[in-house]
């Protein structure tokens, strides 16, 4: 939302003077002479005042024509867990199978509030659901690895074996019997100089890489559970560690296609699309219509389109390289000014 009213600009053009770290993510400040946006800490030189304007997200920011300042990398800088959240999600890390508490977290000189506010924020849930997804996903992979199921649950921190069913069974779908040789759906978040994503990945492979503001999300997260038949719940695996690599160094300019696995469950005739933008060389565009010709259906214009929008992975499946036939830019579910970024950052 652009803000407008008169004292609420005045509050953040003084936050921006004073470089306030309290207003990182607050607002995005648009700098009308360079078309650049910042957040509150930014080093560059400060605008006059008749030469701003502010946003409350990224995406009205890139929306109204403003690129990401390189200095104080707004997308990343901005919606980067700060460095007592990290320090909690590396104590998870840490220790699978333990629960963190509150005091735990006050004895490091983390506040237990501002963890919670910022898992609410960006993940949508609770620091301890977040804890209970990580340990429930430890119990996961050592049952599959043949590991007796009361050993595994106390092993995990729980006092009981039936408390631990019970949430095995709430997160997983299935009882720890009846989910050996079952799939699971692990999801975790990055930054990007676009915007945070999420990216989701079975054992097989990448299944869902999107920009957490993405129109119709949690659709594509029911899609994906009914149609592999499995829960989502936090987790990282090789794939994930991969995937956030590769989509880093393309973001550096230092990578022009991906080697990481994926995994697309869909029609035969959408993979068919989907393989088929994986082989748009970089850095070049294509229209529907060749789409259509490409894969020897050239009358499925509009069913190719529909596919494209049916992309779940966006970046590594290329659906950012499909232009209109005129030479204009199309739509994209991650919004029309990030395409036009990806396509001029891959022609730079």
């Amino acid at each position: 939302m652009l803000i407008t009213e008169t004292a609420k600009i005045h509050e953040y053009y003084q936050a921006l003077l004073e470089r306030k770290e309290s207003y990182v993510g607050i607002f995005y400040v648009g700098v009308k002479t360079t078309s650049i946006f910042c957040i509150a800490t930014c080093r560059a030189r400060k605008p006059k005042f008749k030469n701003v304007e502010f946003y409350t997200t990224v995406k009205e920011a890139l929306q109204n024509g403003y690129r990401p300042c390189k200095i104080c990398k707004p997308t990343e800088n901005a919606n980067e867990a700060p460095a007592q959240v990290q320090t909690a999600i590396a104590l998870v890390k840490e220790n699978p199978k333990e629960k963190i508490t509150d005091a735990q977290l006050r004895e490091r000189s983390i506040s237990p509030e501002i963890v919670r506010r910022w898992f609410n924020k960006n993940y949508g849930m609770t620091f301890q659901a977040y804890q209970r997804m990580y340990r429930i996903n430890n119990a996961f992979n050592e049952l599959k690895k043949g590991k007796n199921t009361t050993h595994t649950a106390f092993d995990t921190g729980y006092e009981s074996l039936s408390g631990f069913g019970y949430t095995y069974k709430k997160l997983i779908g299935k009882s720890p019997q009846q989910s050996v040789g079952n799939t699971v759906i692990l999801i975790n978040r990055f930054t990007t100089p676009l915007g945070p994503m999420f990216v989701c990945a079975t054992e097989k492979g990448i299944c869902l890489l999107e920009f957490t503001d993405r129109r119709m999300l949690e659709t594509e997260f029911k899609d994906l559970q009914r149609l592999l038949k499995a829960n989502i719940i936090i987790g990282e695996n090789a794939h994930i560690s991969k995937a956030k690599k590769e989509v880093a160094a393309y973001f550096e300019g230092t990578r022009t296609q991906f080697e990481v696995p994926l995994h697309t469950p869909g029609t035969e005739f959408q993979n068919t699309v989907w393989n088929a933008l994986k082989t748009i060389p970089y850095g070049t565009t294509t229209s529907y219509k060749q789409q259509a010709v490409n894969i020897k259906n050239p009358k499925a214009v509009r069913a190719v389109a529909r596919a494209n929008g049916c992309n779940r992975i966006a970046i590594i499946i290329p659906c950012h390289r499909v232009i209109g036939k005129n030479g204009a830019l199309t739509g994209y579910s991650g919004g029309i000014e990030r395409k036009r970024w990806l396509l001029e950052h891959e022609h730079q």
